[in-house]
């Protein structure tokens, strides 16, 4: 159903570290990079997008304001990718919102993880199988 998606970075140098760790981690590289030209909403602006080889489907664009928090949730192939995700997400400066485990609230099997990005989007890794 989804063809693509976006979230704002104020710091995109830092932003774009980080999801290149934290999607690295379940696979997905970056696709693309642009400068958006400058436009009604803004200056010219850094732009980059990951997903699975040829195609870019979560964009990450440099703004100067910041939008409002949301939420995103990752496939991880398994609960390994989760933890993967997870411990490269910290380490590239996401803070914790949510240690790898089970979320039996969802169903019995899900299993998630949940890190907040540099401009506290709430990111997280799942999957819900074994």
């Amino acid at each position: 159903m989804i063809d693509h998606l976006s979230t704002c970075a104020t710091d995109f140098a830092a932003t774009r570290a980080f999801y290149a760790a934290a999607l690295g981690a379940l696979g997905y590289g970056c696709q693309a990079e642009a400068v958006m030209p400058a436009g009604a909403d803004g200056p010219a602006r850094r732009t980059c997008a990951f997903g699975p080889p040829g195609k870019p489907v979560f964009w990450v664009i440099e703004v100067t304001a910041p939008a409002t928090p949301r939420h995103m949730a990752f496939a991880a192939a398994d609960r390994a990718g989760v933890d993967a995700f997870y411990q490269a997400a910290l380490s590239a400066g996401g803070l914790d919102n949510g240690a790898p485990g089970l979320r039996p609230q969802y169903h019995p099997r899900y299993y998630g993880a949940f890190v907040l990005d540099p401009d506290g989007n709430n990111v997280e890794a799942c999957c819900h199988h074994g």
